[in-house]
């Protein structure tokens, strides 16, 4: 991921807010050379959440005393996912 540094991003955010909305571009933001923030698109955004939220559920069900057929049909999901499905939004 390129660095840039916040007088860099700064002097360029349009730039930068073009490529990363639509090159979906991501940037690390740096000051003293030292990652500070990222600038990503709202898409990628959505995707890092959607993968927090599924993260925070395996978590919890894996409390369950029945977890292993909820781990069993978590892992369908990903296997569907990693074929190429696609299903609908369900992040609240």
């Amino acid at each position: 991921m390129p660095q840039v540094s916040v007088a860099q991003a700064k002097s360029h955010l349009s730039e930068l807010i073009a490529k990363s909305a639509h090159g979906h571009e991501r940037f690390i933001i740096t000051r003293r050379d030292k990652p500070v923030a990222a600038l990503v698109s709202l898409d990628d955004l959505k995707i890092i959440e959607q993968h927090q939220e599924r993260q925070g559920l395996a978590a919890v069900a894996s409390s369950w005393p029945d977890f292993a057929e909820v781990a069993e049909a978590l892992a369908d999901l990903d296997l569907f996912r990693a074929r190429g499905g696609k299903g609908r939004d369900v992040s609240l």
